[in-house]
């Protein structure tokens, strides 16, 4: 089963995700067990989960040693599965989807949420950590980008998705996905694709690698240059 560890000072911001959606399904179908560690829990007495930044500066930094406590009972309990830690940071390199696929064939991953000013940096120095992050932007926690990733991984991992709808995604093929229609054939003058509406599966296919292409030329072209030429500079 593939496990997932959500070390964060928030866990209550993840049930109500969990419960709704795709991961959720995951859990009770017992392809995914999802965990959590609540910082607060790992504190002794006198102890705080933040504290000032050496150096001085705005802000504060979550301590390392609740962190710390929490990896090491996880590492402990199964050394020597395949584990993957990640670290949601906008100092990280931008998330993708071959990213998900790689933990996806893990046996856990472990997302530790930073909040306030991050995390004592000394975590990465201590642990083999994976920096990823969503965009050229701040946010107020790990929390929302560890859902994402939460989200993204879980969906690949074997059974949890039909295998078909994997394969035509966006991001599998290397480009973006087709444009999909549904009822009603014609709304406010605009019509469904005719080729949609034939049952001809050949030139349905042909028509939708081709709308694939296109959309990924208009959108992603490092994507379509990526895909036509993927041995290039190997």
């Amino acid at each position: 089963m593939f496990t997932i560890d959500v070390v964060t000072l928030f866990p209550e911001l993840f049930a109500p995700f969990v419960g709704l959606s795709i991961v959720g399904r995951a859990v009770e179908r017992q392809f995914v067990d999802v965990r959590y560690h609540h910082l607060l829990d790992e504190l002794g007495e006198g102890e705080r989960a933040d504290d000032a930044p050496f150096g001085g500066g705005a802000g504060m930094v979550l301590r390392i040693e609740p962190v710390a406590r929490v990896l090491d009972r996880i590492v402990s309990d199964a050394p020597d599965e395949r584990r993957v830690i990640v670290v949601p940071s906008p100092s990280g390199r931008p998330f993708a989807h071959s990213e998900a696929a790689r933990w996806a064939e893990a046996d856990r991953l472990v997302i530790v949420c930073g909040h306030y000013e991050g995390i004592d940096d000394r975590l990465s120095r201590l642990y083999p950590i994976e920096e990823w992050s969503l965009g050229d932007f701040v946010l107020t926690g790990g929390e929302i980008p560890g859902l994402v990733f939460m989200d993204a991984a879980v969906r690949l991992v074997p059974g949890v998705i039909s295998a078909e709808s994997l394969e035509t995604e966006s991001f599998a093929a290397g480009m973006l996905d087709y444009p999909s229609f549904t009822r009603p054939a014609s709304f406010r003058g605009v019509d469904v694709p005719e080729v949609l509406l034939s049952g001809n599966h050949a030139k349905i296919a042909q028509w939708r690698r081709e709308q694939s292409r296109l959309r990924t030329e208009a959108r992603r072209r490092d994507l379509l240059h990526d895909a036509l030429h993927p041995h290039e500079g190997a």
